[in-house]
């Protein structure tokens, strides 16, 4: 009995001495890097985000505050149902919009007088934070908040009180619900009482925020947890170093250009993954006008691949309707994207390959091509490090036919590969011939490339320091094709051969009604847009199609007129907003008259502010229906 408990003993001694050893020749760390909470964030991937409040009863994606706290009613709330869709899914958590810009509270706080208590659900006795918190736990998913410091109903935002208001709400949720992994901000200022712009604390949330929930990775523009990639449209960079600059910037106004947002920045001075955030829908919150504009299979896939399969995480949203339930086109959509997320990954053909490498780290079989193949993120190949432009080889023995590869590099000791370029084995010509060429990997990267039959494949790396890379997959997947997306409410006069532009006079028709929004017109921008329908009709609203660039001439503020004869108008809006068109630049349907349509011949758009700074706004395609 004793001898045997000698030879525990002195396994476990030989185990701790190998590890030391392993360690003490593991290469030294290279640049910033992630702490451990960000690390654990990063292998999530994959997570819900939620949009539910008052703009889902009236139709509007930005509410603006004076909405009656009533209107929030949804009569059969579940959000089990929407933990267990999520689960079914496969993604890990749930965060879901507790306050947005319109100031409605999803619990009754102390702060506000503009929370579910006033609301007509459960005779103002709800609290939806502690059913879905309690539902995710129940499913074993993450909870998250997004709390939007824009608050356009608190008579205090503007003032210098409202920072500590902010805070205390901030305080109150993340205090009563269970562990946080996600708290969401992002940088919406409007403005605030007699016109002044709230100046935000983001010392004083963030501090907030990690007395309470300490493991919590915070969200913005600029992290400092993760970082927004720059669009809402769910690309992230075909470049995206996980570092990125942030001394000196803010959220919102206050970050940089989106395009470094997109990529981020080599070498930079902090640790600030992406996440990616879309919509299932065109729009965030919930309209029936989009049930038939749910993203079909084929798109989400490609989103999967620029997002998850670019160093970044994927917050996909999904929100439910005004029962309080994921609508089921949503709900079916997500289960056969998850089956073609499994069908794409199901057998890695890099397991049955034989692997060498030009190098291995000291000749070791602790850093050798073998952890490629296993499952342990924690294993990896590396080489000694003065070796920067190593190669791997895989030899599957016979031919095949592949088209994806999937690379994750070992982010615990920095993000260390600049470039890194696939070749396969041509028998005919006996030689090697280019299949991709891509940038940075990171936690993940996943190529895409045309179906090609080889024996042998090899990956040359070029790296800021020995490249560590823990995985390395083959897959055949089954390319996806699209399907039809059309929306069959709201839609537009097929016949527009009467149609013409009275302003400006040079436009032509066809530009804005070709169905083609890879076409536009551009107007100056204190010219009209008058467009005449040739004919009296009866209208119920009209459609704005902006250009597909964030951060754009894309009409943001405007004035609506419609007219009989051209001479007398009628105004039927006045400053009004297409909401998150800068960041989000999708159609955008705009109910004129909700009860009857009206006769119109001619209407006129008056662009008051657009997107950027330019002297010019863009028509992708107009629409009245």
């Amino acid at each position: 009995m004793k001898t045997g408990l000698n030879v525990v003993i002195l396994f476990c001694l030989l185990a701790v001495s190998l590890l030391s050893k392993a360690q003490e020749n593991a290469p030294e760390p290279y640049g910033v890097l992630p702490s451990n909470d960000q690390v654990n964030w990063q292998q999530l991937e994959y997570y819900m985000f939620v949009h539910f409040g008052p703009n889902t009863f009236t139709d509007v994606e930005w509410g603006n505050g004076k909405e009656d706290p009533k209107i929030f009613n949804p009569t059969d709330l579940d959000c089990r149902q929407w933990a267990a869709t999520a689960k079914a899914a496969g993604m890990k958590g749930i965060i879901i919009t507790a306050k947005h810009h319109d100031g409605f509270c999803l619990w009754p706080s102390r702060y506000s007088t503009h929370t579910v208590r006033e609301s007509s659900w459960k005779d103002g006795k709800g609290d939806l934070l502690e059913e879905l918190s309690n539902a995710c736990r129940e499913y074993g998913l993450k909870f998250g908040v997004y709390l939007s410091p824009w608050d356009q109903n608190h008579p205090a935002y503007g003032t210098s009180g409202y920072n500590q208001i902010f805070a205390n709400t901030l305080n109150e949720v993340l205090s009563n619900y269970g562990d946080v992994f996600e708290q969401w901000f992002d940088g919406a200022n409007g403005e605030g009482k007699d016109g002044k712009k709230q100046v935000y604390d983001w010392d004083l949330f963030h501090d907030t925020v990690y007395r309470n929930q300490p493991h919590a990775v915070i969200f913005s523009d600029v992290g400092p947890g993760c970082r927004w990639m720059g669009n809402e449209q769910g690309v992230a960079g075909e470049t995206n170093w996980s570092t990125l600059n942030v001394e000196g910037f803010a959220p919102g106004h206050g970050s940089p250009p989106v395009e470094v947002l997109n990529t981020g920045v080599q070498g930079g001075e902090a640790w600030v993954p992406a996440e990616t955030d879309v919509s299932i829908r065109p729009g965030w919150f919930y309209s029936s006008s989009t049930d038939e504009k749910v993203k079909s299979v084929a798109k989400l896939m490609d989103i999967y691949y620029t997002s998850i399969g670019r160093n970044s995480n994927l917050l996909l949203n999904v929100p439910p309707d005004r029962e309080g339930r994921i609508h089921p086109n949503d709900s079916i959509r997500l289960m056969e994207f998850r089956r073609a997320v499994e069908n794409s990954f199901k057998e890695d053909l890099a397991k049955t390959a034989t692997i060498k490498a030009s190098a291995t780290r000291g000749n070791s079989p602790e850093f050798s091509t073998a952890n490629l193949l296993d499952d342990s993120y924690d294993s990896y190949w590396t080489t000694d490090d003065d070796v920067l432009t190593p190669f791997v080889e895989l030899d599957f023995k016979r031919q095949l036919s592949l088209n994806r590869l999937l690379i994750q590099e070992y982010i615990p000791l920095g993000q260390r590969v600049s470039s890194f370029s696939v070749k396969c084995w041509d028998e005919s010509k006996n030689d090697w011939v280019g299949l991709a060429e891509a940038t940075t990997i990171g936690y993940k990267r996943i190529l895409r490339f045309s179906a090609v039959s080889t024996r042998r494949l090899r990956i040359d790396f070029d790296a800021l320091a020995c490249p560590v890379i823990s995985k390395i997959s083959v897959y055949n997947s089954p390319e996806q094709f699209s399907d039809a997306e059309v929306n069959t409410k709201n839609k537009g006069f097929e016949d527009t051969s009467k149609w013409s532009i009275v302003s400006p006079s040079a436009t032509v028709i066809s530009m804005i009604t070709d169905n083609d929004t890879g076409t536009y017109t551009e107007i100056a921008k204190n010219t009209p847009f008058v467009l005449d329908l040739g004919e009296t009709l009866l209208v119920k609203g009209f459609s704005y199609t902006p250009v597909d660039k964030v951060q754009s001439s894309n009409i943001l503020r405007y004035n609506l007129y419609t007219s009989i004869d051209g001479q007398s108008w009628t105004q039927l809006k006045n400053d009004a907003v297409f909401n998150n068109i800068a960041n989000n630049p999708v159609r955008q349907d705009v109910i004129l008259f909700a009860d009857n349509p009206e006769e119109i011949r001619y209407l006129k758009l008056e662009p008051l502010e657009t997107a950027d700074s330019g002297d010019k706004y863009w028509i992708a395609e107009f629409t009245v229906f």
